[in-house]
């Protein structure tokens, strides 16, 4: 039974150490510098370029989550997932974002708990997610556990922002 156990053991880890190399290769790295600075610069391009979401999402609702996101970082997340996904793959998901200074996910995912985007207005939306930013960069609190990543540090919170703007804005044109 334990030579059973350790053949799935290992075959469970070689399958993780092949789709952790996967997707560490399936991400290439950012070319952007990772601070509010280029994420605001990046965001002032779409509005005056009048860009739109050729995604599920209006930009209008790209917006909001990316607000979403920011407030939830200093409020609190409403759901987050079990300690020891946190603890464990969150964790490894980070690290790997922030190796390689660019994360991919779900572009039409919302924040686990987060109420429903309204879509309201892009200006709206706009000015909520530079309020966003703006509240984050004076935010002298304690930050908030990241409902998939832990507890993060608010220099590692500015990646994890900065990135997921990137991320959001790939799918804007």
């Amino acid at each position: 039974m334990q030579r059973r156990q350790f053949i799935k053991s290992a075959v469970g880890v070689g399958i993780g150490l092949a789709v952790g190399s996967a997707v560490w290769n399936s991400i290439p790295s950012g070319e952007s510098p990772l601070t509010l600075a280029a994420a605001r610069d990046a965001l002032a391009r779409v509005i005056a370029d009048n860009r739109a979401s050729a995604g599920q999402w209006s930009l209008a609702m790209v917006f909001e989550h990316m607000a979403q996101s920011i407030e939830y970082s200093m409020l609190g997340y409403p759901e987050h997932k079990p300690a020891w996904f946190k603890a464990t793959i969150g964790a490894g998901v980070f690290a790997l974002f922030s190796e390689k200074g660019r994360m991919k996910h779900n572009l039409a995912e919302a924040i686990p708990g987060a109420p429903a985007l309204s879509g309201t207005d892009v200006t709206v939306q706009y000015q909520r997610l530079q309020a966003a930013i703006d509240a984050f960069e004076q935010y002298e609190g304690e930050l908030q556990p990241h409902f998939a990543y832990g507890q993060l540090s608010k220099a590692q919170y500015v990646q994890a922002h900065v990135m997921h703007i990137f991320n959001h804005l790939k799918d804007v044109v």
